[in-house]
């Protein structure tokens, strides 16, 4: 199981209500309805991953995320989880905003784009990197703003929302981001995971 997953398990409190945006073929909600009494539905973009969630007994609605979220009513989450999906927006400040209004509090995890073998890569090879947390190729990448976690950070003050809670994971190794220790965060996690709110 994804280390990602662990952290995100920690975070959410018991009989939260939560929603699963771009759940995908809802491997995350099984994770966490297996483990922690929670009441979980998700939005997916593609229908056969939605099809995939219904038939392992998920509630999956079809819909994407930067049109749809605006049906749900405000605060009508306890959590909103939105999984190495941000940087795949075309208006990732409307997204954050919208989970922040449907939910009191949301879970934003991303794929470190300032991670040293990123760095690396562009300067000796010249081309955009390949890694575990970003497998795919410029030309067939979903990835279309790419983020660090120190611009993360940043935005969080651009638009005005809390970080409760950050933390960087590097090899299955969890550790806290805090504004002290903020450059080597951004130089060497994989992954910053959010705990965000109004």
């Amino acid at each position: 199981m994804k280390a990602e997953y662990k952290i995100i398990l920690e975070l959410l409190e018991e009989n939260s209500r939560i929603l699963d945006v771009g759940c995908n073929d809802g491997t995350l909600m099984q994770f966490l309805k297996k483990n922690k009494k929670v009441d979980i539905r998700g939005i997916e973009i593609s229908k056969k991953k939605v099809q995939t969630c219904v038939a392992k007994g998920l509630t999956v609605l079809e819909g994407n995320a930067e049109l749809d979220l605006k049906q749900f009513p405000d605060r009508s989450f306890d959590y909103v989880i939105l999984g190495q999906t941000l940087q795949a927006f075309v208006n990732p400040q409307a997204v954050i905003k919208e989970l922040l209004r449907i939910g009191k509090k949301a879970i934003v995890t991303i794929p470190n784009f300032g991670h040293w073998k990123v760095r690396l890569n562009l300067l000796t090879k010249g081309t955009m990197p390949v890694t575990k947390t970003l497998p795919n190729n410029w030309y067939n990448t979903p990835n279309i703003h790419m983020c660090t976690i120190r611009d993360f950070v940043e935005f969080s003050k651009v638009i005005d929302f809390k970080i409760f809670k950050s933390l960087a994971l590097t090899n299955k190794s969890i550790s806290k981001i805090n504004n002290l220790n903020l450059f080597f965060k951004n130089l060497f996690a994989e992954l910053g995971i959010f705990l965000i709110e109004k």
